[in-house]
């Protein structure tokens, strides 16, 4: 008979194998030097060292540490359900159901009480109800945002997208898990596309 302890190592290495895949997940948004996209692993590491370096612009109260989990953690549902831009016409309801379905699947590789937690995590974020996840989720939006600034338009010149819509769909979740950051992104949005009152 199997150990329990190896039996659940296992399992955290068959779930580490799996996640592996996440780093084929190509999303639109170029690396900032522009020679290639970057890819989902990339992504998430990414803003796991932002939510690392920007802490001081957290709210009052934001456990970083939890933060930097759901971070790693947001993005693996790709592995099934695939990279959806942000700008792009797809059906959320179909992804939600999809990415629901991946968390099922993926987090059931770890030993039960882990992948249960880890899946919770990852469900916080998803409904960005709290402190943390808010700050997860403005962080979310603000990293590609960056990107995009950083390659004179990146992905918004591919989708045709202009300061209203980019205003909509990044500001208010950005501001709403980190103020200060939404009005630091805000004054630079303006700039870019030479609005008069930046």
């Amino acid at each position: 008979m199997t150990p329990p302890e190896q039996t659940s190592l296992d399992q955290q290495f068959a779930f580490l194998k799996e996640i592996d895949q996440l780093k084929s997940v190509v999303r639109k948004s170029p690396l900032l030097n522009q020679s290639r996209r970057e890819n989902s692993a990339e992504h998430s590491w990414h803003l796991a060292m932002y939510a690392l370096v920007l802490q001081d612009s957290a709210p009052a109260g934001v456990d970083i540490n939890r933060v930097i989990k759901m971070l790693l953690l947001h993005d693996i549902v790709e592995i099934d359900a695939g990279d959806h831009p942000i700008h792009a016409h797809v059906d959320m309801a179909a992804i939600a159901a999809a990415e629901q379905a991946a968390a099922e699947r993926i987090f059931a590789l770890l030993p039960t009480p882990q992948g249960e937690s880890l899946k919770a995590l990852w469900q916080e974020f998803e409904a960005a109800q709290s402190a943390d996840a808010r700050f997860a989720k403005a962080l979310d939006r603000l990293q590609p945002m960056v990107h995009n600034l950083e390659t004179n338009g990146g992905t918004w010149n591919e989708f045709n997208v202009g300061f209203e819509r980019i205003n909509e769909r990044y500001l208010p979740i950005i501001q709403s898990g980190a103020e200060g950051l939404g009005q630091y992104l805000l004054a630079r949005l303006k700039r870019f596309f030479n609005k008069s009152d930046a």
